[in-house]
């Protein structure tokens, strides 16, 4: 999903810039960008970056800003924004505000890497309502939490559609992937259920998993 193709990396929310600073050990020639709204982080990540990457000094840059705010219209080139760490409601919130500056440069190159921590169901559906197009999508078990990435576009070589319950992530090339997405589609419909109970706004998402055909 991340490729040379990018001429800037935005490594959102960064924390402690472990994702960003193993962009710059894969050597794609990017300019990562290091972004996290916490003084503090910011200031611990660009003083680890300065011991161990002095001679890449040119291929990172840290911001210490919202990521709302990201200056995406000062660079040129094909740039990835990539969000994780943070629910779907926040990260729709950044992606309407770096969508809105998107069209007002109408030669920006704009890419997203998406890992909501939880509303996934509400986050694609405001991906689908803007435009977006999927590039890719996968499913990750790490120590027993489920993470959805997708690696979305509005402007893509390839057009697929994004499915407010994903597609893909359901298709397990392996008896271990499969088993997985058994798991994690038991978990969310077990979740959505449980707000059911409190709240029938909840049912037309219970309605929209259980059409979800595993393989």
């Amino acid at each position: 999903m991340v490729s040379s193709r990018y001429a800037h990396i935005w490594d959102c929310c960064c924390d402690h810039g472990y994702l960003g600073a193993a962009l710059l050990d894969r050597n794609l020639g990017s300019t990562i960008h290091f972004v996290d709204i916490v003084p503090t982080l910011m200031t611990e990540v660009e003083t680890k970056l300065q011991r161990h990457y002095p001679l890449q000094s040119a291929l990172w840059k840290t911001h210490c800003l919202d990521v709302a705010k990201l200056p995406i219209g000062d660079f040129n080139g094909q740039q990835l924004v990539i969000i994780a760490g943070v629910g779907g409601d926040l990260m729709i919130e950044f992606i309407e505000a770096l969508h809105k500056k998107q069209q007002e440069h109408k030669n920006l190159k704009l890419d997203f890497l998406l890992c909501p921590v939880h509303h996934q169901f509400s986050l694609r559906q405001k991906l689908i309502e803007l435009g977006f197009s999927l590039n890719d999508e996968v499913l990750v078990e790490d120590n027993k939490r489920f993470y959805e990435i997708l690696h979305v576009s509005l402007a893509s070589d390839i057009q697929h559609d994004i499915s407010p319950v994903g597609d893909s992530i359901w298709q397990g090339e392996s008896a271990e992937q499969e088993k997985v997405a058994q798991r994690y589609l038991h978990k969310t419909l077990s979740h959505y259920q449980r707000i059911q109970k409190g709240n029938n706004k909840a049912q037309h998402i219970i309605d929209a998993y259980n059409q979800i055909n595993l393989k």
